[in-house]
């Protein structure tokens, strides 16, 4: 999950090297190396061999191994999937951006996901131009920025936990070989993999992967395997000759349309099985409504199979 995290961090600017020296950005004092996450830390990679590592582990709490068994790309969120804001947006589309989806963070780039600047969080945005703030005032994205950890993927997830609790800041983007963004991992994320779920009073329960409307219709996210949608369904969707070049749903609708399509249009493939884009974005197709073929004695041609069964 990546909503908000608990601790504070600091914005870009000499406010960051106080918060260094012992002063956090709420006024508290910065917690010790050795405190609550350093002591959960220690007790994981102090160890000398693996069994006492397991035997501390279990006194510790239950997953704590995944510290140093996960790697970060095995709990990042992908690119393709990542919610970003180009540091040209304006104030309106920034906030509409914060309320669709609930984040209390953003990052920021500058021309594209591979430049980026930094990251807004949804406190300096409303102290300063919300409730209380200096609502009149030109709106500077670029002088709300705050900083994040460029991270390699293979890293361990306590080793980021560790960086992130020393720097006191809450996300970190993953960078390719090349240099670009690969991805994006939370403190929430880490913590998660250790205690569970967290999950706080604006998460909504997440929508299920298949949801069987009526007899012959899902509603399905884009994101779902598609052999777990033919298990589901009963449906044959792919052509095995290009299986391995398409993984997800929304990545089939993709391949079909050859492009994003809006919400509302429908796309059926030979069989006459019907994809209607029920939630999607300029970046990607979020659900797709499914129908069955209809009987051929149903089908006197295209147009009516795509008439049939839209209500």
């Amino acid at each position: 999950m990546n909503s908000e995290s608990r601790l504070p961090d600091q914005p870009l600017g000499d406010d960051a090297a106080s918060a260094a020296d012992g002063v956090g950005g709420e006024g508290r004092d910065v917690p010790s190396s050795r405190g609550f996450l350093g002591r959960f830390i220690d007790a994981l990679t102090g160890a000398d061999n693996e069994e006492e590592a397991r035997a501390k582990s279990a006194e510790a709490a239950p997953g704590l191994l995944n510290l140093r068994r996960m790697r970060i790309d095995d709990v990042a969120v992908p690119k393709a999937e990542m919610i970003a804001a180009p540091v040209t947006m304006p104030l309106e589309n920034l906030v509409g951006l914060f309320r669709e989806h609930g984040f209390s963070r953003l990052p920021v780039y500058e021309d594209s996901l591979d430049g980026p600047l930094g990251m807004v969080h949804l406190k300096d945005l409303t102290l300063k131009h919300g409730f209380g703030g200096d609502g009149d005032g030109d709106f500077d994205l670029r002088s709300m920025l705050r900083p994040v950890l460029y991270v390699p993927p293979s890293m361990p997830i306590g080793v980021l936990l560790q960086q992130m609790q020393a720097k006191r800041t809450h996300m970190a983007l993953v960078i390719d070989e090349y240099g670009g963004v690969d991805g994006l991992v939370t403190i929430e994320d880490l913590i998660e993999q250790v205690i569970g779920e967290i999950e706080d009073e604006h998460d909504e329960a997440e929508a299920a992967i298949v949801t069987t409307e009526k007899p012959g219709q899902w509603l399905v996210q884009a994101r779902a395997d598609l052999s777990v949608v033919e298990a589901v369904t009963g449906l044959r969707l792919l052509d095995r000759d290009v299986s391995d070049d398409v993984d997800t749903l929304g990545g089939l609708v993709f391949m079909l349309a050859g492009r994003i399509p809006p919400r509302g249009e429908i796309i059926a493939d030979q069989q006459g099985v019907e994809y209607e884009v029920v939630s999607a974005d300029s970046h990607r197709i979020n659900s797709v409504r499914l129908r069955a073929p209809k009987p051929a004695s149903n089908r006197g041609g295209v147009d009516q199979s795509k008439e049939v069964g839209e209500g």
